[in-house]
This record gives structure tokens, C-alpha cells and sequence, in this order.
């Protein structure tokens, strides 16, 4: 492989690694277009070198949230089931609706989140009284001191991650999208743990789905390639969870909105054939 294309791998999977562990969005919503587009590669192989780099930012951006407790894996859990129900519902929808139709529906569910995010202030209900199952803390890194929250509307948020797990599977926009909307938004998690809790579902996710493309063969004429992407986001990870402990949620959350923004523009323009 040529001295270039490696510095453009290791750029590509180094922005997707901080991207992804700074909002819990993955990095497939860079990783995929850029190696189909730029460098050639057929989806089905793109995705799966993605899958593996995905992998690695979970890996050192959850593993090191998780311990601090900023990642909440009783509610990620709790959530997951709902996304992968939807993941399974998506193949089916994609077959009885039009792409255009689905990509209105969710950049309209882009947009509004986006608009929530930036124009109101974040709302999180402290635990009160005797604590419950739904009361969590953990401890922000930038003020030093401990946040307390209690989790709200499980079964309306399953519902949203189903619409994730379905959004997710039809457009390859990752489900993070709106996953972290869901949980900061609805269940009045912080914006820090919402990203945080994402950032380890994904994990998950990835890890399954690139421990089967590897055995069905698919990464082997890749594996080069996916070891430079590895490597790239798992620089651009560590980068991202220091700047994540050192970012305030209000700023984040402005950032976060943006970037939705963006995504929403992008599969629009996708789904009218324009890129």
C-alpha cells in the first residue's frame, strides 16, 4: 500500500475515532462513505473494515468510561433490546417504503432534536428522597464533582431505540444519532452519560457484527487496511474521551446539535441521488 493512501487511512480513522468517542456516534458515518467513494471499496467490505474500528473506539473509550461510571450499562442494556428488534424490523420496512420517504422521516427527527439541543437548556431531575434502581452519579472530570440523575420513560425510550435500530439499518447513519438524543432528551440522562452509554451499546454491536465478517471471509483481502483504520481511530478515541472529560455538557450538547444537522443534510441529499 502507498506511503499516501496510508496517511489518508490513518486522517480517515483518526477524525472517526474522535468523532465517535466524543459523541457515542461510532465511525461508520465517515468511515463507510469515504472508503466507497474515495478509495473503491464495495460497501459490504467498507462496512466491515468499519465494524472492526468501530470495535476499537468502544474498546478505549468505554472501557475507561464505564469504570469511571460515566457510561451506564444498566440502562444501555435495558435500551439495546429495543434497537436490535428495530435493526430486524428495517430489512423488512426497506423492502415496502421508499428511501426518500424514510429519509424525510428521520432528518425530521434529526432536526428536531438538533433545534431541543441547542435552544433549551439541559433538564436533569436529581434523585430525591430514598434512592431507586433509576437514580445513578457519576463523578464529571472537568468540575470534579459527583452528578446525580435519575433515568426516565423506559419504555417510551425503547421505543425510540427501536426507531434507532431501524433508522440505523436503512440509511447506515449510525443509530447513535439518535440514541444519545433519546437519553438525554426524554430520559433526562446528561448529555456526558448519554454519549458515554452509546459509545458502549455500539460496541457491542460492532464487535458481533465484525467478529462475523471475519469468519465468512469477507475482511480478508482488507485486513491491511483495517489494521491502519484500527489504529487511526483508536489515536483518534483516546483523543476524543480527553477531550470529552474536559468539555462542558452545555458545549457539547451545542456541538452534538450541529453535527446532527449535518447528518440530516447528508441523507437527504443522499436519498435524492445528489452524493
Amino acid at each position: 500500500m502507498e506511503p499516501l493512501m496510508i496517511a489518508g487511512l490513518l486522517i480517515l480513522s483518526f477524525a472517526a475515532g474522535l468523532i465517535g468517542s466524543l459523541f457515542g456516534l461510532g465511525g461508520g458515518i465517515i468511515i463507510v462513505p469515504v472508503l466507497t467513494i474515495l478509495y473503491g471499496m464495495d460497501p459490504k467490505e467498507a462496512m466491515a473494515v468499519s465494524l472492526v474500528a468501530i470495535a476499537a473506539v468502544s474498546a478505549v473509550s468505554a472501557s475507561s468510561l464505564v469504570k469511571e461510571r460515566v457510561a451506564n450499562i444498566r440502562v444501555g442494556l435495558r435500551l439495546e433490546a429495543g434497537a436490535a428488534a428495530g435493526a430486524a424490523a428495517g430489512a423488512v420496512i426497506a423492502l415496502h417504503v421508499q428511501s426518500v420517504v424514510l429519509a424525510l422521516c428521520f432528518s425530521a427527527v434529526l432536526v428536531y432534536s438538533a433545534s431541543y439541543m441547542f435552544l433549551r437548556p439541559e433538564r436533569i431531575i436529581p434523585p430525591s428522597g430514598e434512592r431507586t434502581d433509576d437514580d445513578f452519579t457519576y463523578r464529571d472530570a472537568k468540575t470534579g464533582e459527583d452528578v446525580g440523575y435519575t433515568v426516565k420513560n423506559y419504555a417510551t425510550g425503547t421505543l425510540g431505540f427501536l426507531a434507532a435500530g431501524i433508522s440505523s439499518a436503512l440509511s447506515g447513519v449510525g443509530g447513535g444519532t439518535i440514541k444519545v438524543p433519546i437519553m438525554n432528551i426524554h430520559m433526562r440522562m446528561p448529555m456526558k452519560a448519554a454519549s458515554a452509554t452509546s459509545s458502549y451499546v455500539i460496541g457491542i454491536t460492532a464487535f458481533s457484527g465484525a467478529a462475523v465478517y471475519l469468519l465468512s471471509g469477507v475482511l480478508d483481502a482488507h485486513m491491511q487496511t483495517a489494521a491502519i483504520v484500527t489504529v487511526g481511530a483508536f489515536i483518534g478515541s483516546f483523543i476524543g474521551l480527553r477531550i470529552l472529560r474536559r468539555t462542558d455538557t452545555s458545549s457539547l450538547r451545542r456541538y452534538f446539535s450541529l453535527l446532527l444537522i449535518f447528518l440530516a443534510a447528508v441523507m437527504l441529499l443522499g436519498a435524492g441521488g445528489i452524493i
